[in-house]
């Protein structure tokens, strides 16, 4: 997609959408202490929402102006931004930068991390959807495109855990904390199960990354 044409496609979508507590949503809570946040394509400001309830300062930015109207109709800190790989940010300049579910919409997800990278004083958070789960493997046999990776919700980028693991190892950050949102039949040793085949059993992950 063209810049514009991603931009008219979130307008469109946060004129009505709104977003829902989710898996990424709990698993970045866990990951963030204290310090400063910057929430990269915040949507109509759930997350900062999150924060704010915690006594965390965060700002938002987003490439929808109907996604920033949001945020600031709650008292939220959120501006305009044409993309996020050139930020209006100096350098480590919050404690965490965090993307959830921003990644796989874009076709240079190594610039994005890059430039999170720069604007963060040590952590990066990501959370991308797992295409190699094994509700995404069947949807594939049976010809059809993963929900997870519909063209409807812009998705551009598939992930699994490799590709996450070699895209953070290109943008200069190593990977730390872990969490997955898990799916398995073996309900008593989901934790166990999934982080032996994460590719196979996770619908999702969460990662905290370090400069």
């Amino acid at each position: 997609m063209k810049v514009t044409n991603v931009k008219s496609f979130e307008d469109s979508r946060w004129t009505s959408f709104r977003q829902s507590v989710e898996f990424r949503h709990t698993a970045a809570l866990e990951l963030i202490k204290e310090g400063t946040v910057l929430d990269i394509g915040c949507g109509d400001g759930l997350f900062m929402s999150l924060l704010r309830k915690r006594g965390v300062t965060a700002v938002g930015v987003d490439i929808s102006d109907e996604a920033v109207r949001a945020c600031t109709a709650q008292g939220l800190s959120a501006e305009v931004i044409a993309s996020a790989d050139a930020l209006p940010f100096p350098d480590a300049h919050f404690e965490y930068v965090v993307m959830l579910d921003i990644l796989e919409h874009v076709y240079n997800p190594v610039l994005f991390l890059a430039e999170a990278r720069r604007v963060s004083k040590k952590y990066v958070i990501v959370g991308v959807p797992n295409f190699s789960s094994l509700p995404a493997r069947i949807q594939t046999l049976c010809g059809r495109v993963p929900e997870n990776n519909r063209p409807k919700k812009g998705h551009v980028y598939w992930f699994n855990h490799p590709v996450l693991m070699s895209i953070a190892k290109q943008a200069a950050l190593t990977p730390g904390r872990l969490k997955m949102n898990t799916f398995s039949p073996f309900t008593v040793m989901n934790d166990w199960v999934t982080h032996i085949w994460p590719n196979l059993f996770a619908l999702s992950f969460v990662l905290e990354l370090q400069k």
